[in-house]
């Protein structure tokens, strides 16, 4: 056959698409629509690559860390810059005191001046925050006059929270505990070198991607199918007037290729216009400019030439076994039925290219990426072959029940194909989820852990500035609205000038606080204990004997008060008590002290740390604590405790599948939407026949649901079987104990059944507008 030939059909059937009147062109915009959105979301993808890049690039540029050993002399290009991060409610504020020295001090990237004390310059999506009701506690923290906006070469993302604050006198912040540098440029080259990846991290990156990505080609290569027994008709109608079968099908193909290319058409449009809106969205705190989504050329054109080859090879192998003849399409005359055992070779294939790399996550090499990919997939694309064999095979074996059953059943009975192409993305969406959710529950323990900290006892904790009033602040932050209680502990290290060397850790505390450090016998102020039992006291607890004088560095000291090295004498009245440990896990050895048998020069160079106890019934008691921090001094950031710490790579790798998921999901929902509406297109004159010999809506309404519900019910069903085998694999393969987590499986089961059932109803008007008898009108 030549090729001209094939271009002549071809463009035969894409007239046919677009030439066919009101029915073609329904027909062919249903079409674009469901493969569009898919188009859509897989230049979103493709897009997703620069747009990491971008915002790498963006957060190098605007680095003021150094991580040189040597410091930069104060000069008229150096820039004196204090970290002022916080946090409201969940969302991370990143924050900067600027202080220029001199009138060639560098900018920061989307800054057009610098701020005057008492002045900040915010990003846009603070302005808006502090401009809302919302904002009223953080506008109490954040007091400046906002006197400009941050560019967007400035930030991150577009509802990035950021701002930048003019000071005075940071120079001497730096000296403190206050993390800040003094920089003559922004950027660091540094932040661009990594740590190599972990294989399983690398493992989950490519199952992600996979699984995010699968569901997507199943609906489009659905959406090319659309209108198929209309289509077959007038097929039919083309073989009564001379085309012979091969044409017919090349034809056919010639209509899906149309409808595809307009999907790439509409597709583009609606990523366009998904970019646009991105400005304004966040999803898991994530967020990006419009130009950062610029997808990659040799993709894009690769989704271009993809899209419609595919509707043209899947047209093509699915009318390999219908037979269009000139009076009619052979398609529910007894259909042979389908063979299963080449259905059962996909999955089998895909945990054949797997087993090979079973063991080896702990080995420290890398697993085959093409192995990865190309056993996933076929293990997910064998639930689209197994999914119409099931449905055919169960409903060939239901038995009767009432009329709205009845009609449901015989109806899949004659098209079970049909049904079970409906619900293809959804089971291989659920599938995936599940394998992932298994895989990131399995190796979740590599990559977390219980933190050290006890937040039964404290939830935040806060360094009093040295030289600071520790009781007079520990008032403060006491009168703080959702503050129940604090442990103030105060620590210094004194040492023995005997030559040998070693040290005693002096905590100072009321007897309150110390009971939190150790099991005290009694206590009243002006007691000393010697604390036992902890793993740190070995080597200096002769430091604790009666008598023992015990000096304060000198260069600590010196920095501090100015005078002379402070001695303290262990009091002879020191007695025992068991040590524990205190609320951030930690064992304190040395010697406890009440504030009563404390000489006042010792005091003054102890450095103190408070332990908040908050009551979480209280709304925003962590930013009311934040806002007592901020008016005390601006460079003390309280910490929020968390009963548990994972690693920045795993952690972002589960944010990436959040923000996928969401997407995935959006694009399930709208392409079940535009299937479901097609089909009842298709039967609106069936639907209206019955109607107007006396069915009632109300079953007409339930028979369509029960369609519906028995395909999802049996692909959700095979979907989780599949997943837990792909899961069970994945597993085995990061060298992971098989353990199925049920809570997952069924929470993903339930979302993929929530989907359908918001899709269904949301057809239900559509339905019931259809139901007509008037729908039997034709010209």
């Amino acid at each position: 056959m030549s090729i001209g030939q094939w271009s002549r059909d071809l463009a035969m059937g894409a007239r046919f698409a677009l030439a066919g009147g009101r029915e073609g062109w329904t027909r062919s915009l249903l079409t674009a629509v469901g493969v569009g959105l898919g188009v859509a979301l897989l230049l979103l993808t493709t897009a997703i690559p620069s747009a990491l890049a971008e915002r790498d690039r963006r957060e190098e540029a605007r680095s003021d860390h150094t991580f040189s050993q040597q410091k930069i002399p104060k000069a008229d290009d150096t820039l004196v810059v204090v970290d002022a991060d916080t946090t409201f409610r969940d969302q991370d504020v990143r924050g900067r005191l600027l202080e220029p020295e001199g009138p060639r001090a560098p900018l920061p990237p989307g800054v057009a001046e610098f701020p005057a004390a008492g002045e900040m310059v915010v990003s846009p999506a603070l302005k808006e925050l502090l401009a809302s009701d919302d904002g009223k506690l953080l506008r109490e923290r954040l007091d400046y006059r906002i006197s400009g906006t941050i560019g967007e070469q400035g930030l991150v993302g577009s509802q990035e929270l950021a701002y930048f604050a003019g000071g005075e006198g940071l120079a001497k912040l730096l000296e403190g505990p206050a993390s800040g540098a003094r920089i003559d440029s922004f950027g660091n080259d540094d932040l661009g070198s990594s740590d190599p990846w972990d294989p399983v991290l690398l493992l989950l990156v490519l199952v992600v991607f996979v699984v995010l990505l699968m569901p997507v080609a199943v609906f489009i290569a659905a959406a090319v199918r659309f209108g198929g027994e209309r289509r077959d008709r007038r097929l039919a109608a083309l073989r009564l007037v001379g085309s012979d079968s091969r044409m017919t099908r090349r034809i056919a193909a010639g209509e899906a290729l149309a409808g595809s290319v307009l999907g790439l058409v509409l597709g583009t449009g609606f990523f366009l216009l998904g970019r646009e809106l991105a400005a304004s969205a966040e999803v898991f705190h994530v967020s990006v400019f419009p130009s950062y989504l610029n997808p990659s050329p040799v993709l894009a054109v690769l989704v271009a030439l993809a899209v419609p080859a595919a509707a043209v090879l899947v047209t093509i192998l699915a009318l390999r076994g219908v037979v269009i003849e000139p009076l009619g399409v052979v398609r529910t005359a007894r259909p042979s039925r389908r063979r299963l055992w080449w259905r059962l070779l996909l999955p089998l294939g895909g945990i054949a290219l797997l087993y090979p790399m079973i063991g080896q996550g702990d080995d420290g090499g890398n697993f085959n990426q093409y192995l990865v990919i190309g056993g996933v997939m076929l293990l997910l694309v064998g639930v689209t072959a197994l999914l119409p064999w099931v449905v055919e095979t169960v409903v060939a074996r239901l038995g009767s029940g009432g009329v709205a059953w009845q009609l449901a059943v015989r109806r899949l009975q004659l098209s079970s194909g049909s049904a079970a192409r409906m619900v293809n993305g959804i089971a291989v969406a659920v599938a995936g989820a599940i394998a992932l959710q298994m895989l990131f529950a399995g190796v979740e323990g590599n990559y977390t852990s219980a933190s050290r900290y006890d937040v039964s006892r404290a939830q935040m904790s806060v360094d009093v500035p040295d030289g600071a009033d520790a009781a007079a602040i520990t008032g403060k932050y006491r009168g703080t609205e959702g503050v129940r209680r604090i442990i103030a502990l105060s620590d210094v290290y004194l040492r023995d000038r005997r030559g040998e060397d070693s040290y005693a850790q002096i905590t100072v505390a009321d007897c309150a606080s110390l009971r939190e450090v150790a099991t005290l016998p009694s206590c009243r102020d002006g007691d000393v204990f010697a604390a036992k039992g902890s793993q740190y006291e070995s080597g200096s607890d002769h430091l604790a004997e009666p008598g023992t004088v015990l000096w304060t560095e000198p260069d600590d000291d010196a920095a501090r008060s100015g005078d002379r090295p402070v001695s303290w004498t262990v009091p002879q009245n020191i007695r025992p008590a068991q040590s524990r440990e205190d609320p951030t896990g930690y064992e304190r050895g040395g010697i406890l002290v009440t504030p009563g048998a404390l000489p006042e020069k010792l005091a003054a160079v102890t450095s103190a740390r408070l332990f908040l106890s908050l009551d979480l019934s209280v709304p925003d008691a962590y930013d009311h604590v934040r806002n007592t921090a901020a008016r005390l001094d601006r460079a003390v950031q309280p910490m929020t405790w968390h009963s548990v710490e994972s690693n920045d790579r795993y952690a972002a790798i589960r944010t990436g599948l959040s923000v996928g998921s969401a997407c995935v999901l959006a694009l399930i929902g709208a392409s079940l939407l535009v299937s479901q509406l097609e089909q009842l297109r298709e039967r609106r004159k069936l639907l209206s026949s019955l109607v107007a010999f006396g069915t009632r809506r109300r079953t007409l309404s339930l028979s369509v649901l029960w369609q519906t519900a028995i395909p999802i019910g049996l692909g959700l069903l095979l979907a989780a079987t599949v997943g837990i085998a792909l899961g069970a694999v994945l597993l085995r393969m990061t060298n992971t104990s098989v353990r199925v987590d049920w809570p997952s499986v069924l929470s993903m089961t339930g979302v993929g059944a929530g989907v359908v059932l918001v899709v269904t109803l949301l057809s239900l008007p559509p339905l019931l507008r259809l139901m007509r008898p008037d729908g039997l009108r034709t010209e």
